[in-house]
């Protein structure tokens, strides 16, 4: 009998571990958040240190539905905390292009004005254009935060010294000069490899001077007792550098959290050594969809 009942609880026992490894492995996460330590961390960790903070970065692939989705839902939480206003900054406007995003929010032009005009990105309809009608509907600021492209473009195939030769009314749009470019930064370092190839140190400045320009944007706009939520390409803000570097340059004491997105074959399984280029950082599956 006893026997029998040792024979019962080994076999269950096993059945019921048997089971637990199955249904582990039969996970199939779309995402997973983790900390600077490596500790996983839940969404709404995330929402509460966001809360902490009066500039989040944001940096996401540009192609990551994943990452487009946990920032329409992080904008829609912070709305509904009313401690704080909340400011929107994107990458993905140019800084003279503010004006049609005003008179959009103001309704004092057609969203088919506003797009047609905007230069927008080709995944704005998926991608961004939920944000951009979110703060529309909830009169939140949307800020565009980054230099013409025109401009990045001028100092790619010339020098810095182009934007010297600007008149003052475009130069409104940039960052102020001079613009300081540290080369020695990790972040730029790693495009020197690519730039000793094609464009030289002037790849380099052309990255710089959007990041010091959508740094100044940013500081312009976020006033004490806001918060601004800013939405970039992850190289823009990794290793707290790019656009973060050029903030602390400013403002050196402003509470600042990063959010990083990589990508990994298994989000549950990421090396440590992954996850110390920002505050949170956002894990996809290689094998999730893109938006293009």
């Amino acid at each position: 009998m006893i026997n029998s009942a040792i024979k019962c609880f080994a076999f269950c026992f096993l059945f019921l571990l048997t089971a637990a490894i199955q249904v582990t492995a039969q996970e199939k996460p779309a995402y997973q958040l983790y900390n600077s330590s490596g500790d996983k961390i839940s969404y709404e960790e995330l929402l509460d240190e966001a809360r902490e903070h009066s500039l989040i970065f944001f940096g996401e692939q540009h192609n990551s539905a994943i990452a487009h989705w946990l920032q329409y839902e992080l904008t829609a939480d912070l709305s509904a905390d009313t401690t704080r206003e909340l400011i929107i900054g994107m990458e993905m406007f140019e800084a003279d292009q503010q004006i049609l995003i005003d008179e959009y929010f103001q309704g004092l032009i057609s969203q088919s004005s506003f797009e047609d005009e905007a230069r927008l990105w080709r995944n704005y309809e998926t991608d961004y254009k939920p944000v951009v009608e979110f703060a529309r509907e909830h009169g939140h600021s949307l800020i565009a935060t980054n230099i013409p492209r025109r401009y990045a473009s001028a100092v790619f195939h010339d020098s810095l010294s182009v934007l010297d030769r600007l008149s003052e009314e475009a130069q409104r749009w940039i960052a102020p000069l001079p613009i300081e470019v540290d080369r020695e930064l990790e972040s730029y370092q790693g495009m020197a490899e690519v730039a000793h190839v094609q464009g030289g140190d002037n790849l380099i400045d052309s990255q710089a001077v959007k990041d010091a320009t959508m740094a100044h944007f940013i500081l312009k706009h976020l006033e004490e007792g806001k918060r601004m939520l800013h939405i970039n390409g992850s190289y823009h803000s990794r290793d707290r550098e790019g656009i973060v570097w050029y903030v602390r340059e400013e403002e050196s004491e402003l509470d600042i959290l990063t959010i990083h997105t990589i990508t990994a074959e298994d989000p549950l399984d990421v090396g440590p050594e992954e996850l110390d280029t920002a505050d949170i950082t956002l894990v996809v599956p290689s094998s999730m969809t893109t938006t293009y």
